[in-house]
């Protein structure tokens, strides 16, 4: 379980080379945490040899953008920006200085990048380079200010040589203004914006005519206090190292957007009261619920709610989406309540937004499946929609109704739109929840052809010339491998990689079977992974042990190699023992829809724990399980419901151990948790239900509580608490371990190893 290398090192970062000519993926050395990158033909996808150090930036890449035209292919790499043309040809454009970032291609097929505080265009064939704008957050300089007081009005008036230096100074600024409206050698001025504030994210049309300047207050992540103490250093002293803002902490983000007209030089602020329920009271019911709490009522109000641009964990760019042409520009934005999503085109003319889709939840927008663009050809936007319940892809001509392209009870991802607009690339689980596969949908018929079925999960790259798709593909016990398919529904997918090595597939693996509990409490049933030994039925009632996976949205109870693989390793050994192991994808869990995700909202640990109720149910009814023999185990959010279950339903476990748990979602953060519970100043009631310190004194079995120390997810400081809270009312039946240089996820192979021995120990001894 310690050190993963010995499974064979598998291949991760798949890809492409710059040109398409090459499949890219890389592996661990031996012993050592680099990894080296190995690049094989198409022609030959099993002889892939490693790259060069010298060659490295033709084969992997940070960022990459291709012309309309095809003609030319820009990527950063490391300090450098490349371009490679039709024929191959590679050119350095730049190395080093400045920064360039945020790539694209002009209609023009100008190369256009942000560089600090600008954004420039470069002419691939002159070497031109140009600044289309620049900002800066100051008081826009005067040539001369008006008096502001009398004695400075008295001055000016009375002294003749300050009239005159301030006519001087004005004629001077009038010049220069003058002169670089009349002349392209004079860059465009800046454009000035509040100096409180800050840049969130700056794009400039293809056409070189328009901008997008999304703005906010320059206001600090953290305060001097969020800090984490660092007991192991070096030079022997503590380190406090900086942490992040507690949810409880948090404060309401509001962002600006700026629409700048380049030839005009003016700039025009993009009011939000165009989108429907901009001001909507949408925790109205929350907060009236809270205040009957407190004896006091609630009035509705009507103020504009605090919207930003959407900031999603998924990818990198902002969300803003010209189209190629230049004609049309799409943002996506949140309410920072996290009930509403918007996407929003651009009226220019009258300097608008233009809703054209808004995706409400009464609990909260998933901040996953929000992938959107434009048609190349067509403007016509494609996007994702949980609206249904269920993520699925539309397209919609602005100012019309959206088009389903996709639909049912399944999820879709990992979107890729073909250069003719012909198919739209996805992942889906349509045969099975926990069974991931490739597909296209053909944008103008609808028709969705299934382009793998490796019955596992299976992931993909589409190549840059459309032809092929690079995917990883794992089942249960085979750890991720790479396959290679024409980008066909009839071709056969090959496998490229075999990197298992022969003391993983020699060992006695147990093989889960993924069943469909019933539920107690929704139709759907719950699904989980049970590790069962061939004897099972055999015998007296067998003990058990309920694993809680962690992340909340998470799905572990699928037909891939986990996440979770040490812990699949320790179910093997348990289950070689004697023992039943269920692995619950209990409500809050990802690939079941919208309603399944948020059974939890505001009330976190009481639907997971009923579903944990009826997993111990099946234990007994259908595995041979002794009712008074299962304890439960988990980490981070699973650790959470360790304490969940050990806390509220006491005679529901025998035994569990809570590995780097939450404790008190108050001192969460706030991007995870004020989605699930709102915020602590909204909705104690909320915290106050779904915070296992609350009910401690409900303990009464015996709970091993694992914490690393220098945990910058979940703060060492949640088991500070609780531990002084079981103290204080006097609980005997806990221990903890702490891991004084190990973070959230552990490092060092001897900290594995000591978690892990302790769960077992805990387990032997009360099973």
């Amino acid at each position: 379980m310690a050190d993963p290398q010995w499974l064979g090192r598998q291949p991760e970062s798949m890809g492409w080379s710059v040109n398409g000519d090459f499949l890219v993926y890389e592996r661990e050395r031996q012993d050592s945490h680099l990894n080296t990158v190995y690049a094989a033909r198409v022609s030959a996808p099993q002889d892939a040899d490693d790259v060069a150090l010298n060659e490295l930036h033709r084969f992997r890449f940070d960022e990459k953008a291709v012309s309309n035209d095809g003609r030319y292919t820009a990527f950063r790499f490391e300090d450098s920006i490349y371009v490679m043309m039709a024929n191959d040809e590679l050119v350095q454009l730049t190395r080093g200085g400045s920064s360039l970032r945020h790539l694209s291609f002009m209609t023009d097929n100008r190369l256009m990048a942000q560089s600090g505080n600008a954004i420039i265009a470069i002419n691939l064939v002159t070497g031109q380079r140009e600044e289309l704008v620049s900002w800066a957050f100051s008081e826009e300089p005067k040539a001369v200010d008006e008096p502001k007081d009398y004695i400075a009005r008295e001055q000016q008036s009375l002294i003749d040589y300050i009239a005159k230096t301030r006519q001087q100074r004005q004629a001077s600024a009038d010049q220069e203004e003058a002169l670089a409206k009349a002349n392209r050698s004079v860059a465009p001025t800046p454009f000035y914006f509040d100096a409180g504030d800050r840049l969130v994210a700056a794009t400039v049309s293809p056409k070189g005519n328009q901008a997008l300047v999304v703005t906010t207050k320059d206001e600090p992540w953290r305060d001097d206090t969020d800090i984490m103490p660092h007991y192991i250093q070096e030079d022997a002293r503590i380190k406090g190292v900086p942490a992040r803002r507690r949810v409880a902490d948090a404060e309401p983000v509001n962002h600006t957007l700026w629409l700048l007209d380049l030839e005009s030089q003016t700039k025009h602020e993009l009011s939000y009261t165009t989108l429907p329920g901009y001001n909507e009271d949408v925790l109205a019911g929350v907060k009236a619920e809270n205040a009957k709490a407190n004896g006091e009522t609630y009035e509705v109000n009507r103020l504009p709610r605090e919207i930003t641009l959407l900031q999603s964990w998924y990818w990198s760019e902002p969300s803003i989406r010209w189209h190629q042409n230049g004609n049309q520009v799409a943002v996506m934005l949140e309410a920072w309540d996290n009930k509403d999503r918007w996407i929003a085109t651009v009226d220019f003319d009258n300097h608008t937004l233009v809703n054209q889709h808004r995706l409400h939840d009464d609990a909260w927008v998933n901040y996953r499946f929000n992938q959107f663009g434009w048609l190349h050809n067509e403007e016509t936007l494609f996007y994702q929609s949980e609206h249904t319940g269920y993520a699925h892809l539309y397209l919609q001509t602005p100012g019309e109704a959206p088009r389903a392209l996709t639909s049912g009870a399944y999820i879709t991802d990992s979107l890729t739109l073909t250069r003719d607009d012909k198919w739209l690339y996805f992942t889906a689980n349509k045969t099975h929840p926990g069974v991931y596969e490739v597909y296209r949908v053909n944008t103008n018929s609808g028709d969705i052809q299934a382009m793998t079925a490796l019955n596992g999960i299976t992931d993909y790259v589409l190549s840059p010339d459309e032809s092929q798709l690079l995917l990883t593909h794992s089942k249960v016990t085979q750890p991720p491998e790479l396959y290679l398919k024409a980008a066909n529904a009839s071709a056969t997918a090959t496998r490229i990689t075999d990197t298992v090595s022969d003391k993983f597939d020699a060992l006695p693996w147990s093989v889960p079977q993924v069943v469909p509990i019933k539920s107690s409490h929704t139709d759907q049933p719950i699904y989980a992974r049970v590790y069962l030994p061939d004897d099972y039925q055999q015998g007296e009632p067998r003990r058990a042990v309920v694993f809680n996976h962690g992340a909340g949205y998470l799905q572990n109870a699928h037909l891939g190699w986990s996440g979770y693989f040490r812990e699949f390793m320790f179910h093997s050994m348990l289950v070689q023992q004697g023992y039943v192991v269920l692995d619950m994808d209990y409500r809050a869990s990802a690939g079941y829809g919208r309603d399944w995700r948020t059974a939890i909202y505001r009330q976190m640990g009481t639907p997971e724990v009923q579903d944990l109720q009826d997993g111990v149910d099946w234990l007994v009814d259908n595995a041979n399980v002794a009712r008074d023999r299962i304890g439960t185990y988990g980490g981070s959010y699973g650790g959470f419901l360790t304490f969940m279950s050990l806390f509220t339903e006491p005679d529901l476990f025998q035994a569990g151990a809570a590995l780097r748990p939450v404790t008190d979602w108050a001192h969460y953060n706030t991007g995870y948790t004020s989605n699930i519970l709102n915020t602590p100043d909204v909705d104690p009631i909320a915290y106050e239900k779904s915070s296992p310190i609350y009910f401690a004194e409900g303990l009464n079995k015996p709970l091993l509580i694992n914490a690393p120390m220098v945990d910058d997810n979940v703060f060492f400081q949640d088991t500070v608490r609780l531990v002084q809270r079981l103290i204080e009312l006097e609980k005997e039946d806990f221990e903890t371990a702490i891991y004084p240089v190990e973070p959230h996820g552990f490092v060092q192979p001897s900290s594995w190893l000591d978690e892990y021995r302790r769960i077992y120990k805990l387990f032997e001894e009360n099973l």
